[in-house]
């Protein structure tokens, strides 16, 4: 079976096709199908969103389509960014490191113990039979005071993983992809599958 990621990103790509391979699920992006769409993202939470891109794919392509969505959750600032995470700031911030200097201009005086956040990831996967499968993932961290790591992108220098001693951009692509949101997120897709499978 072929399906579509709604994504230009061959990266994703490959992580999500080493999971569908064995349910003989063939992805490719949306750019190989010649479909170039923007989703306005502009559900309420990563659910929404994730399954607002797939929907989009999977009507414009007439195949199943996996799309997902994800942003980096603060606690102390209630949640922010969460599901604005590459638009924070706007429009002002316009880089990533524009977005990452305003979440910290936003935790100046913030202690340590309190700097707690996650990083979340929702996959969804939709059948033009109406069938979804939908998988969150997450991954509990803390917010440095000031970017630490060369690797990664987005908030990878400031989110600190204590059980790894580094930040995600410290601590290259292998390892980050072994415990990552989106990592947890596609072993709890995988998960669905078998049951749906069963």
């Amino acid at each position: 079976m072929k399906a579509v990621l709604a994504s230009r990103n061959r990266h994703k790509l490959a992580e999500i096709q080493a999971i569908l391979e064995k349910y003989d699920i063939e992805l490719v992006l949306q750019s190989e199908l010649g479909v170039e769409i923007d989703v306005d993202e502009t559900g309420t939470s990563f659910e929404e969103n994730s399954e607002l891109k797939a929907r989009a794919v999977m009507e414009a392509t007439g195949l199943p389509a996996i799309a997902d969505d994800s942003g980096l959750c603060v606690d102390v600032l209630g949640g922010e960014p969460g599901i604005r995470s590459a638009r924070y700031g706007a429009p002002d911030c316009v880089t990533d490191r524009d977005r990452l200097n305003f979440l910290l201009q936003n935790m100046r005086g913030v202690r340590s113990e309190e700097r707690t956040a996650r990083f979340v990831c929702v996959i969804t996967l939709l059948w033009p039979d109406g069938r979804k499968l939908a998988a969150r993932g997450s991954c509990e961290g803390l917010i440095t005071f000031e970017p630490r790591g060369e690797d990664g992108f987005g908030y990878d220098p400031v989110f600190y993983i204590p059980s790894q001693g580094c930040t995600f951009a410290q601590m290259g692509a292998e390892r980050k992809n072994a415990i990552s949101h989106r990592a947890n997120a596609l072993r709890r897709l995988e998960a669905l599958l078998d049951q749906e499978n069963e």
